[in-house]
This record gives C-alpha cells, structure tokens and sequence, in this order.
C-alpha cells in the first residue's frame, strides 16, 4: 500500500485542472470543500493525486454539478456526506464507484468487472438497470459532465420543475419512482416520485 506522500503529487496535480474546468463550465459546478479525513480517504483508495480521480478525493469534498443532479463523491461534506473510499467498501467489486445522479443512476471506473476497457467510465441506467459503456475515461468524463452534453445525456429523463425539487434535495439521497423507470409503465415525467436514501435506491436497483 501506498503511502500519503507517495499519493500527494506535488509538482502535478491536477487539482488546478478540475477547478479550472468548473470556473469555465457551460453549467452550474460547486466544488464543496474537502473533509479533514481527506488524507484518509485518498490512502484508501490508493490514487494519486497528479490524477482527476485522486484530485477531486483529496481535495475537494465532492463536486455538485447541475444544481446537485449530478454528484461527483469526494472526501465528504455535510451536503454530501458520502466519501468515495467507503461508499465503495463492500458495493463495489472490480469498478469504482465515482458519481451518481438525482434519478438514481451511478458512474462507475472500470477496473476490470464490465469488461477489457479498464479505466472506461460506465453508467448504470435506472430505466435499463444496465451498466452502460459512456466510451471514455475518468478525466473526458468529468470534463464532460460539466458542459451541456450532460442535458443532451439526459434528455426525457428530467420533468417540469426538476430545478426547484433537486435544488433541495440532499447529496445522499435521490429520487425513487413508481412505476419503476425499468419498467413499461415507468416513466420520470408520470411516475410518482419520492426521496430516498441513494444506498437504499443502489441496493434495490443493483439486487
């Protein structure tokens, strides 16, 4: 295992990177300052820091991106108080789990589990209950996450005032909707819909 000083880059990190992309986003991006545990929380998940991954979970305590519809997990926040190490101890097994949405679905880095593109971000689909290949890495997708490709991405799945309800939402919980998205019936526009925990949501969508 690595240590602290070997994971803390200190000639390239790529803390600047990630913040220059949030003060250039086509979207509203809120970096939420870091937990005091960071250093914790980075040497269990043995990443570096010179990496976006290791950057946003050292140095920030997670990101809201689009008013809090997307959350990217940090070292933890009281406005999100899930750290990345261990909301992946015991849920995760050959991928990382790195984001989630206010639908219920989750990003995760492939570490072997979806296949032989290591390193590849997928998307698990609330209406598919799949996981889904987005085709690129954990950097493109943070970058991309940020612009309004995450609208296009999400297109038919947000209904008429999702701005005031997720606006209000804590970073822990999502919604849950009946009838099912993953089923005909289901539907974001015509679903009732409810907040729950997101580790209840991901233990029932991953069941």
């Amino acid at each position: 295992m690595r240590s602290l000083n070997e994971l803390v880059e200190v000639e390239e990190p790529a803390l600047p990177l990630v913040e220059e992309w949030a003060a250039n986003a086509e979207l509203p991006v809120e970096i939420l300052p870091p937990s005091s545990h960071c250093n914790d929380v980075l040497v269990e998940l043995q990443v570096t820091t010179r990496s976006v991954l290791g950057a946003i979970t050292h140095g920030t305590g997670g990101i809201l991106v689009d008013g809090g519809w997307l959350r990217m997990l940090g070292s933890g926040h009281q406005r999100l108080t899930r750290n990345i190490a261990t909301w992946n101890s015991g849920r995760s097994n050959g991928f990382c789990l790195v984001a989630d949405d206010a639908v219920g679905g989750f990003f995760a880095l492939n570490g072997g589990a979806f296949g032989d593109d290591r390193g590849s971000v997928y998307y698990f689909a609330p209406e598919t209950l799949k996981w889904e290949s987005l085709g690129v890495g954990h950097a493109a997708f943070t970058q991309w996450a940020f612009t309004k490709r995450l609208h296009t991405f999400y297109a038919g799945m947000r209904w008429a005032g999702w701005e005031e309800e997720v606006e209000k939402l804590p970073g822990d919980q999502c919604f849950n909707f009946y009838p099912f998205l993953c089923s005909e019936q289901g539907s974001t526009q015509t679903s009732s819909r409810r907040p729950v925990p997101v580790a209840e949501q991901y233990a029932f969508n991953t069941a």
